[in-house]
């Protein structure tokens, strides 16, 4: 607003300066019209560091707008166009509709003689279409801002309540471990501490009789080893029971894995899998998740690629872990580092690798199934 007010007044303020000075007139006025021109120049040009004090501004407004209609009555009435930008000025300040100011400049032209009135409605309806289009500007101005303020302040929100969950996801995490490690405890307390007590009280027994009754004491020692191989067993329960099985493992890390990808990295990455995979050893999924992260790491390094995918097939024959990306491809393939090393992880368990860059690039892993395993 400020500075459309600033180029309001320039304009007519080199307008009247030219219809002054530029036509004949009485030239003992010169020097008044000047010292007028410059008066109003010097009060407009200081109100802008006054904005932020309303009252100040408005009267220095009100001054300026004071010496340009003493202009018009002592000296010319084209000084009186000089008092539109104020009027606009001051109803900027005092928040008047748009319909009073006009009616206030409407009523300003009456001041004028007739010859100088389309002038006056002249320049005042080029301010008024520029005060018109400066609020809507401004209107909007401020809307980009508050929307912009909001934006902000959801980022904000969004960060904080990402932190919390992740916070959240540690907390649980960690609770979960100490849930599943007291869970753990109380079962080989409940089910082997007693028996291996038991065992303990039988064989202790069976000490102190061994001078006097052998016969008792070796059914005590009986009772103590049937007592420990129960024992025993219900470890191996126990432990088989709480080991996830492979499959979940290793499914579980390669779902893990491209989970992570998709939210770390601009890149959209899938991962399939079907047939049994129980038939996939320990050694064979380290193998399968060694390979798929080099071949991921490639491709995000080279391919220039939009999605990833990750498949594992579970074959008659075979083991079949393949990362396919939409990159550019390579018209030949040149074996790195990173593809031999892949190469000799799968011959260790008799597998082979395949390489193919014509239509984006894959990399596919063959195992061979273990029968029985």
């Amino acid at each position: 607003m400020e500075l459309w007010l600033l180029w309001s007044k320039s304009a007519l303020l080199l307008f009247i300066g030219y219809a002054l000075y530029g036509t004949p007139h009485d030239d003992s006025f010169r020097p008044a019209y000047m010292l007028v021109l410059l008066l109003y120049t010097c009060l407009s040009f200081g109100l802008p560091p006054l904005r932020r004090i309303k009252m100040a501004s408005l009267a220095l407004s009100a001054l300026s707008a004071a010496l340009a209609v003493y202009g018009a009555l002592e000296l010319h009435p084209l000084f009186l166009l000089l008092v539109v930008p104020n009027l606009y000025e001051a109803a900027s300040g005092l928040g008047a509709a748009n319909w009073q100011t006009a009616v206030v400049l409407a009523a300003g032209a009456w001041l004028l003689p007739a010859q100088d009135r389309p002038t006056y409605a002249l320049a005042a309806a080029l301010c008024f279409m520029l005060y018109i289009s400066t609020c809507k500007l401004n209107a909007r101005l401020a809307l980009r801002e508050e929307e912009r303020d909001k934006l902000q302040e959801d980022a904000r929100r969004l960060t904080r309540a990402l932190t919390d969950n992740e916070e959240y996801a540690r907390q649980a995490e960690y609770t979960i471990k100490l849930e599943e490690r007291g869970r753990l405890s109380q079962q080989i307390h409940d089910e082997i501490g007693h028996s291996m007590a038991g065992a303990l009280i039988q064989m202790e027994a069976a000490r102190r009789l061994l001078d006097t009754n052998r016969t008792k004491a070796e059914e005590l020692l009986g009772n103590a080893i049937v007592i420990s191989k129960e024992g025993l067993e219900r470890i191996r329960l126990t432990l088989k029971q709480s080991k996830p099985p492979a499959e979940q493992l290793g499914i579980g890390r390669l779902q893990l894995f491209v989970d992570e990808l998709s939210a770390k990295q601009d890149i959209r990455a899938t991962l399939n899998y079907a047939g049994d995979l129980d038939t996939i050893t320990q050694l064979q999924w380290r193998i399968i998740q060694a390979n798929v992260t080099e071949a991921v790491t490639n491709s995000l390094k080279y391919s220039g690629a939009e999605s990833i995918a990750v498949e594992v097939l579970v074959l008659n024959k075979f083991v079949k872990a393949v990362v396919r990306d939409d990159g550019r491809g390579a018209d030949r393939v040149v074996k790195g580092l990173g593809i031999v090393g892949m190469e000799e992880r799968a011959a260790t368990e008799g597998g082979t690798i395949i390489v193919d860059g014509s239509r984006g690039f894959s990399v596919t892993t063959l195992l061979p199934v273990r029968v029985g395993s």
